[in-house]
């Protein structure tokens, strides 16, 4: 079973479908960690963003994903990277490798052959249910009010430890708003056939119970799966 959860920034997607994955006991993948340690590479080697050529090698760099059903670590040149992935240093730029279609080519494949490999699993981005996996068994596209998901977004800054102003989170969000719609290669739309849910008042618990009655009204089974362990990629 496949089930995409797409939408903005701070939509509340990656908690949802951590969540979601953990019920149904399958893989959770955060397709955005993956841009993010694109931009992680390009940022230490002191790439210019918008040198085609060099991003399209950094994304075929050798990282490593650990997935299980309720988190993805990241592990980069023998260091485990996940944290330093959510700060605003990479959220400033991860835009920027998100546009180059030479990436977006070798990541989309890469997420592809982790479905393929898997069977099941929940995973989540900009692209899941409208270009990665269009054929998905369920689609979702969530979204927010833009001040009640940059809230969210500073908390869970603040809480990692990092110094950060609610302007300064807003403006970023609403610039990520901006270039996700507006890119040209796989911009941000809802996928079609995609069930929608706003999430501006909804508490976590709400939106997990949700996802799992619209799975239930599609006849899959969310009886929970046992024994799934961890995966590396």
């Amino acid at each position: 079973m496949i089930v995409t959860i797409d939408g903005t920034a701070g939509s509340g997607k990656s908690t949802a479908a951590r969540k979601l994955a953990a019920r149904l006991g399958i893989a959770y993948l955060d397709t955005g960690a993956m841009y993010r340690v694109v931009t992680l590479i390009a940022l230490e080697d002191g790439i210019n963003l918008s040198d085609e050529t060099r991003l399209v090698a950094a994304a075929g760099e050798d990282f490593h994903l650990d997935l299980g059903p309720t988190h993805i670590r990241v592990t980069l040149r023998e260091r485990d990277v996940t944290e330093e992935l959510r700060s605003m240093r990479i959220n400033d730029h991860t835009r920027f490798i998100a546009a180059s279609p030479g990436v977006r080519r070798i990541l989309i494949e890469r997420q592809r052959d982790i479905g393929r490999r898997l069977g099941s699993l929940v995973t989540e981005g900009r692209d899941q249910g409208s270009v990665v996996f269009p054929d998905a068994d369920a689609k979702f596209y969530m979204d927010a009010a833009v001040e009640k998901r940059a809230e969210r977004r500073m908390h869970e800054l603040l809480a990692e430890g990092e110094e950060v102003a609610y302007d300064d989170v807003l403006a970023n969000l609403r610039e990520r708003d901006r270039t996700d719609a507006s890119r040209p290669v796989a911009p941000l739309v809802v996928p079609r056939g995609a069930i929608m849910i706003d999430t501006s008042t909804l508490s976590i618990q709400q939106v997990l119970e949700f996802l799992l009655e619209q799975l239930v009204r599609l006849g899959l089974d969310v009886t929970p799966h046992s024994g799934i362990g961890e995966h590396v990629f």
